[in-house]
């Protein structure tokens, strides 16, 4: 101790004046009280000296909030405080890294040294890439060649750094004419690119919209996504075309001006400017026919400018042509036929009951049966003549006499009229005179759309298939719903039903249903939900859809038992291959994911298991007194893959049954005998009969009794049936031999079990003459004893196997140590209690002295030896 104190103090000093750096790595994000490291550790300090070593931060506020360190270890923790690589070090780099310094002070002053400490923080992936906005566009022309590349600006972003960062995008659909690539720039930025890979067609889809996805490459990979909107731009790829290419009208001489010859009609797929027609006659086409009739370069209606010179010509051919933005006109003729009225020709007199615009009448859809549409009044009819009117066109109208007034006729429909089917109807309503003169008078009827129609789900009934534990945000399907409404009385809008669980969500705009949570099937496995297709009309319209989501199971949950462990009591003897208890285990899992089968871990000859009911058996009869009580392992596995198992501990405790008689210890033969002095007084304890059984409880519980007497006086000896102490109860007159049959017998149940012993006691002054005694002995053995248990030669084995026992070195230490006790209180009591414990030491000897020991001290000796027996068995 000396050569430490002079000589460690000055190599502690000379270490501890030089600082010191540790650096630890640990990972962000770990719980409080996480282990760091041990700074005394780490610096190899002896914290057996004095005063002892301890350790605080050199800046407090900063440092705790991130770090515990204990002031008497140096044992750095983490503390609740989450440690956020991206919040602590927001502009690290991945070749910088992120490092949380910290001074520590190690005191007392005589080794004080300041130790520089670094922890170093990794990166882990818990964080997904994110879009900077949740809806991306770009717009490519539909003439774009295959291989055109086009960039998403918009990349996503990944504050982790490394392999945490984002490592890919792909497209959820890609419709078959794009694919996804990514490119790397010199700062190592991902930017995603769409390329075309068939060729597009604004005219066949002019827009294209799915998810793209940015995976990152944690494990298991985290993703983020985004809208993704690609436009296709028109281009003029199309040119005007007339639906009809020639048309002949029929015009009588005396046509007013004004009168409505005719309505081109053409058409061009295109969008906006590239789909703009204009409608011009020919320059081919004489002055003089251009100025006499009438073309509107926007609507294509040909009407008569002025009268008709019927002397001049009685037909006309009208080249019209219809010009679209770069591209050749398209072209169609009009044969216009004059007959020449000799008298005045009859007049078509048109008064408009339904809205009319430029000779096109519009009726809404919802508009009844029989609805009127306009009257016709003919004029100029002679008495005697006779003017047929009637209807050209298909279609459900009629045109019918209005009630009795002659020469007025009325256009009506005849049933409801659906926007869905046709939208237009031209119609010719024709007066012809008997002289086979006829007038025409055309009229466009225009049906209105109105919000008759519900949107319509393709699937009443959606089933949808997800393992559980999927990741957040997984995509489920796309809902489709068409509405044959025009306008925005045909756009749908999708949404959840109220029944719908808050985990999913529903894109209003595309039908995407996407799950934002992972699913458990043990919390639950089926979910059914309503989703609704809402049209933008007045008053809304909607459909409903039913979709089924079934959660399939995953071995995920591990066997349970239902109690932590498991304790079972069984009666001893209890016959082999019965039901000893049945352990209780449940799996959460479904299928083969939840069998279970049990299996004893630690091994044993001993029990089985029955796997079907989880019951515990044994295969032979169990002895409590060779074993009392049994601890088994028993494992559960489950049948998944790979498979997942849990333990549980059993603890058979076996009861005791009343199956072992008692065992008398002493006298430990029949034939063994003490030596009584006929001046022993009344009520001195002789001697005891000592018995054990191997038994428990009430089983074991032992109570003594004399049943049988031969020799001396009846009466002079008793027994206390609890201790089996015999005390001497009379004076003894008689010398000689006084044997007792003694009982033992314990209180178990329902039969209680006994053994009996001979207790001999020899009545005189000296023993004179052994051999004599042995003879009476001998003698004595025949006494006749009422009750013989069956395990009678289970007694007789019992006194034999303990008589073997080698009691000489107990006996020898017992006896050294008597002496040494003795005789150190003699040295330290006082004189009047030495004179009171020599009184009581005579007393003892007058009272009781076993046959073969020749003063006091080998009664105290013999005791001792009976409890040493005792403690052994």
């Amino acid at each position: 101790y000396i050569v430490l104190l002079y000589s460690s103090p000055p190599f502690c000093l000379a270490n501890f004046n030089q600082a010191k750096e540790l650096i630890y790595k640990i990972k962000e994000g770990l719980p409080k009280g996480t282990y760091i490291g041990a700074i005394g550790l780490d610096l190899n300090l002896d914290f057996t000296v004095d005063p002892p070593f301890s350790f605080s931060f050199a800046q407090k506020k900063v440092n705790e909030q991130y770090v515990f360190l204990n002031n008497t270890s140096g044992e750095l923790y983490t503390t609740a405080t989450e440690i956020d690589r991206e919040t602590l070090c927001p502009d690290s780099h991945e070749q910088w890294g992120c490092i949380l310094p910290l001074d520590v002070f190690v005191l007392p002053q005589q080794y004080f040294q300041l130790v520089k400490v670094k922890i170093l923080i990794q990166d882990v992936n818990d964080n997904r890439p994110k879009f900077p906005v949740d809806q991306i566009s770009i717009t490519i022309p539909e003439n774009a060649l295959v291989n055109t590349r086009y960039a998403v600006e918009q990349s996503a972003m990944d504050p982790d750094l490394g392999v945490h960062g984002v490592q890919t995008y792909w497209l959820v659909n890609d419709f078959g004419v794009f694919t996804l690539d990514v490119e790397e720039n010199d700062g190592g930025e991902l930017t995603p690119f769409v390329i075309v890979t068939e060729a597009l067609d604004r005219e066949t889809q002019a827009e294209y919209v799915t998810d793209i996805i940015a995976e990152d490459g944690g494990t298991p990979p985290l993703l983020g996504a985004a809208t993704l909107i690609i436009l296709i731009t028109d281009v003029n790829d199309n040119c005007p075309q007339f639906t009809e290419s020639q048309i002949n009208v029929t015009l009588h001489g005396n046509a007013s001006k004004g009168t409505h010859l005719a309505r081109l009609h053409a058409f061009d797929p295109d969008l906006g400017a590239n789909a703009q027609i204009s409608y011009a006659y020919s320059e081919r086409m004489p002055r003089d026919t251009r100025s006499l009739f009438h073309l509107d370069k926007i609507t294509g209606v040909i009407k008569l400018a002025k009268k008709l010179d019927t002397g001049a010509t009685t037909f006309y051919k009208l080249t019209v042509l219809a010009n679209g933005p770069g591209c050749i006109p398209a072209v169609s003729t009009i044969h216009v036929n004059i007959i020449k009225i000799v008298t005045g020709p009859p007049a078509v007199i048109t008064r408009y009951i339904a809205p009319e615009k430029d000779g096109v009448v519009t009726l809404k859809e919802s508009e009844p049966a029989f609805s009127p549409i306009a009257f016709f009044t003919v004029k100029n009819i002679g008495i005697n003549q006779k003017v047929e009117c009637y209807l050209e066109g298909s279609g459900p109208f009629r045109l019918t006499p209005y009630q009795l007034l002659r020469n007025e006729y009325l256009l009506e429909t005849t049933e409801n009229l659906d926007y869905e089917k046709i939208r237009d109807y031209e119609l010719v309503v024709v007066a012809r005179k008997t002289q086979d003169l006829v007038i025409k008078t055309f009229l466009k009827v225009q049906v209105l759309d109105e919000n008759d129609n519900a949107p319509v789900f393709e699937q009443s009934l959606v089933k949808i298939l997800i393992d559980e534990n999927n990741s957040p945000n997984t995509f489920l399907t796309q809902l489709q719903a068409t509405d044959q409404d025009s306008e925005e009385r045909g756009e749908v809008v999708y949404l959840l039903g109220g029944d719908a669980p808050e985990i999913f969500v529903l894109d209003r705009v595309t039908g995407v249903l996407t799950v934002a949570t992972s699913l458990d099937r043990e919390e639950k496995e089926t979910y059914r939900f309503i989703v609704r297709a809402v049209d933008k009309g007045t008053p809304k319209r909607e459909s409903i859809a039913t979709v089924v989501l079934t959660v399939q199971d995953r071995n995920d949950n591990s066997p349970r038992f239902l109690n932590k462990d498991f304790t079972f009591f069984v009666p001893e003897n209890f016959p082999g291959y019965g039901e000893i208890g049945v352990m209780s285990v449940t799996d959460a899992d479904a299928g083969e994911n939840g069998w279970v089968a049990l299996s004893i871990v630690n091994g044993s000859d001993t029990f089985m298991i029955d796997t079907g009911r989880g019951a515990l058996r044994a295969k032979t009869s169990l002895d409590r007194e060779q074993q009392g009580t049994y601890q088994l392992w028993i494992e559960a596995v489950d049948g998944g893959e790979p498979a997942l198992s849990c333990v549980t501990m059993v603890t058979v405790l076996l009861l005791d049954v009343n199956d072992n008689p008692p065992i008398v210890l002493f006298p430990q033969s029949n034939q063994s005998y003490m030596l009584v002095l006929p001046s022993t007084l009344p009520g001195t304890s002789i001697t005891e009969v000592y018995a054990v059984d191997r038994d428990t409880g009430m089983n074991a519980v032992i109570a003594y009794s004399i049943i049988k007497r031969k020799g001396g006086d009846p009466g002079s000896f008793a027994i206390d049936p609890e201790t089996g102490n015999i005390t001497l109860k009379r004076e003894l007159s008689n010398r000689g031999l006084h044997s007792l049959l003694v009982k033992v017998s314990d209180h178990g149940q329902p039969e209680p079990l006994y053994s009996t012993v001979m207790v001999n006691f020899f009545v005189n002054e000296t023993v004179s003459n052994e051999s004599y005694i042995q003879s009476l002995l001998t003698k004595e053995a025949d006494i006749e004893v009422e009750e013989r248990p069956w395990y009678i030669s289970r007694m007789r084995e019992g006194p034999e196997r303990y008589e073997s026992l080698n009691c000489q070195p107990v006996l020898i230490v017992l006896s050294v140590m008597c002496l040494g006790l003795f005789f150190l209180v003699i040295m330290l009591t006082s004189f009047l209690c030495l004179r009171r414990f020599k009184k009581h030491r005579k007393k003892q000897s007058e009272a009781e002295i076993p046959l073969k020991m020749k003063n006091d001290l080998a009664q105290g000796v013999n005791r001792k030896i009976r409890q040493a027996d005792l403690k052994h068995l």
